[in-house]
C-alpha cells in the first residue's frame, strides 16, 4: 500500500468478511486504520460539500472504513426472497445486506456517488504527481554550436518555459502578420471604394456637362427660333403695310375716276 498510495486511489477493504464475527471485524478495522496512520499511508479522502445529507453519508462511510465485503456468485432463496450470498450450516451471509457486510456501501460509492471525484483525483493529483516526477528526472543530450560533443542538461521546467516563450513569440508573430494582412485588405477595400466613388463622381460630372451642353444647344435653337420668328413677323408687318398702302392708292385712283 505504501508503494501504491501516491499512484492510485486507495480504499481499504477487508475481503471474506464472513469469516469474522462482528466483534472480530470491528477490532480488525481499528487495527488496520491504526497501521495506516502509523505508516502514513494516504487513502482516498472523501470531498466535503455544503450538502448536509451528503456529509452524513460521507461520515457514515468513513466510520466504516476499511469496508468489510463478501463476494459470491450464488443465488440463494431466503424467506421466499432470492438473494446473492454464501450458504453456511449456521445461516446465510448476504452480500447486499448492510448488517452482514459493507458491499452495498462500496458499490454505491464507486458507481453512484463518488465515481467522478475518483476520476478527478486520479487525473489532477496522481497523474500530475507522476508527470512532475518524470519531467524532473528527464535530461537532454545534445551538441554545442562548436560541434564539440558533450552533455547538455536542461531542466524540464526550463524547457517548458522556453517552449512557452517560443509559442508566445510565434503567436505574436502570427497575430502581427494577421493584423498586417487585415490592414492591407482594409486599405485595398478603402481604395476600391474611393476609386468607385471617383468613378461615380466622374460620371456625374460628365452627365452634368452633357446636360449643360444639351441645355445650351436647346437655348441656342430657341434663340434662333425666336430671331427667325421676329424676322418673319417683321416681314409680315412690312408686307401688310405695303398691301395697305397699295389698297389706299387704288382706292384713291378709283375715286378720281368716278
Amino acid at each position: 500500500m505504501k508503494r501504491l498510495h501516491e499512484k492510485v486511489n486507495i480504499i481499504p477493504l477487508i475481503a471474506k468478511a464472513d469469516t469474522l464475527t462482528p466483534e472480530e471485524c470491528q477490532q480488525f478495522k481499528k487495527q488496520i486504520m491504526k497501521e495506516i496512520q502509523e505508516h502514513k499511508i494516504k487513502i482516498y479522502e472523501f470531498p466535503e460539500t455544503d450538502d448536509e445529507e451528503e456529509n452524513k453519508l460521507v461520515k457514515k462511510i468513513k466510520d466504516r472504513l476499511p469496508l468489510a465485503v463478501v463476494g459470491s456468485n450464488t443465488i440463494i432463496e431466503v424467506n421466499g426472497k432470492r438473494v446473492r450470498g454464501r450458504q453456511y450450516p449456521w445461516g446465510v451471509a448476504e452480500v447486499e445486506n448492510g448488517e452482514h457486510c459493507d458491499f452495498t456501501i462500496l458499490r454505491n460509492m464507486l458507481i453512484r456517488t463518488h465515481m467522478q471525484d475518483l476520476k478527478d483525483v486520479t487525473n489532477n493529483v496522481h497523474y500530475e504527481n507522476y508527470r512532475s516526477r518524470k519531467l524532473a528526472a528527464v535530461t537532454y543530450n545534445g551538441v554545442d554550436n562548436n560541434k564539440n560533443k558533450g552533455q547538455l542538461t536542461k531542466s524540464p521546467l526550463a524547457q517548458m518555459e522556453e517552449e512557452r516563450r517560443e509559442h508566445v513569440a510565434k503567436m505574436k508573430k502570427m497575430e502581427m502578420e494577421m493584423e498586417q494582412v487585415f490592414e492591407m485588405k482594409v486599405k485595398e477595400k478603402v481604395q476600391k471604394l474611393k476609386d468607385s466613388e471617383a468613378e461615380l463622381q466622374r460620371r456625374h460630372e460628365q452627365m452634368k456637362k452633357n446636360l449643360e451642353a444639351q441645355h445650351k444647344e436647346l437655348e441656342e435653337k430657341r434663340r434662333q427660333f425666336e430671331d427667325e420668328k421676329a424676322n418673319w413677323e417683321a416681314q409680315q408687318r412690312i408686307l401688310e403695310q405695303q398691301n395697305s398702302s397699295r389698297t389706299l392708292e387704288k382706292n384713291k385712283k378709283k375715286g378720281k375716276i368716278f
